[in-house]
């Protein structure tokens, strides 16, 4: 997913999630990674896999936006 992608950008995606923008997102916690979002749809160890949010599209395993929620 490019970070540039205007639903990327709507969500304040980063493929790296200590590139988050902590003003924007004061919640964001360096431990919140796509990987252990409850919308991954890849593995845990995945580098990348799929979001429902983002379709037909793989979100980095260690990135993040501000739909992350907390793995069940």
């Amino acid at each position: 997913l490019d970070e540039k992608d205007p639903q990327a950008v709507a969500l304040g995606y980063v493929a790296d999630t200590t590139k988050a923008d902590t003003k924007k997102y004061p919640k964001h916690d360096k431990a919140q990674k796509c990987n252990n979002c409850a919308l991954y749809q890849g593995k845990a160890t995945d580098a990348a896999g799929g979001c429902p949010l983002f379709a037909g599209k793989q979100v980095a395993g260690g990135g993040w936006c501000s739909a992350w929620a907390k793995k069940g």
